[in-house]
């Protein structure tokens, strides 16, 4: 694997830690906190994961990544809570980017994204549940992007959509991990995502130089992880 690709996670995980920690410690920081976490979601019941849910669904869809969601959600809801709904966000995006590219985008996208929804096809053709999992497994790749050219393939909806929900699950943990670590044992927590990070990168691009039999679901996906063009 590209050591880039493992320092831009690593990278991301000590930036998102140290931004919480300057909000955490400063004026704007509790200003923030109150007026929106404090106030809209944290402690709000319903209401506030209900928001949570959809502000997130909104902003995945559009191409925020999801791992800043995994965190705002790890210290708006703490870890286990924080993971479940940073994923259910992603996986709501998910759908909203999905459904759109399926209803509206053949035409439109597959200019663009034609070859790379050729790919996908032909990469989650067989094993469409374990492959799109391995996709979400990797540390590389556009979430939106996947999602655009995923509905504009064959592939049906209720394998690609559970897959991605359970592949999100590692990394949202490990930036939920984070985000719950800016009150208590901030070193400790920021320590152990980083592990999980680096165990979760190096799974996933495992499995996908043991399971991708010369398949490619990208070329820059392949560059990233150091895989040949015909292995």
């Amino acid at each position: 694997m590209n050591p880039r690709v493992l320092l831009k996670g690593l990278g991301l995980i000590v930036s998102l830690a140290l931004f919480g920690y300057f909000f955490k410690t400063s004026d704007l920081g509790n200003s923030i906190n109150e007026a929106w976490i404090d106030n809209h979601i944290r402690d709000h019941g319903i209401e506030g994961e209900l928001l949570f849910l959809a502000m997130g669904a909104l902003f995945t869809a559009i191409g925020l990544p999801r791992q800043i969601i995994a965190f705002l959600a790890g210290y708006a809801f703490s870890l286990v809570l924080g993971t479940l709904f940073g994923a259910l966000a992603a996986l709501l995006g998910c759908i909203l980017t999905f459904v759109y590219s399926r209803l509206f985008g053949k035409g439109l996208l597959s200019a663009r994204l034609g070859a790379r929804a050729k790919r996908f096809d032909a990469f989650i053709h067989d094993h469409p549940f374990s492959m799109t999992l391995l996709i979400r497994l990797l540390p590389v790749g556009s979430n939106v992007l996947t999602n655009l050219a995923a509905g504009i393939s064959s592939i049906r909806p209720v394998p690609f959509l559970s897959a991605s929900f359970v592949g999100y699950l590692p990394q949202t943990l490990v930036f939920a991990l984070v985000g719950s670590g800016i009150n208590v044992a901030a070193t400790l927590k920021v320590g152990m995502a980083i592990v999980l990070f680096l165990i979760s990168g190096v799974l996933g691009a495992y499995l996908y130089h043991r399971h991708r039999h010369g398949l490619s679901i990208d070329e820059s996906v392949d560059a990233a992880l150091g895989e040949s063009q015909h292995p």
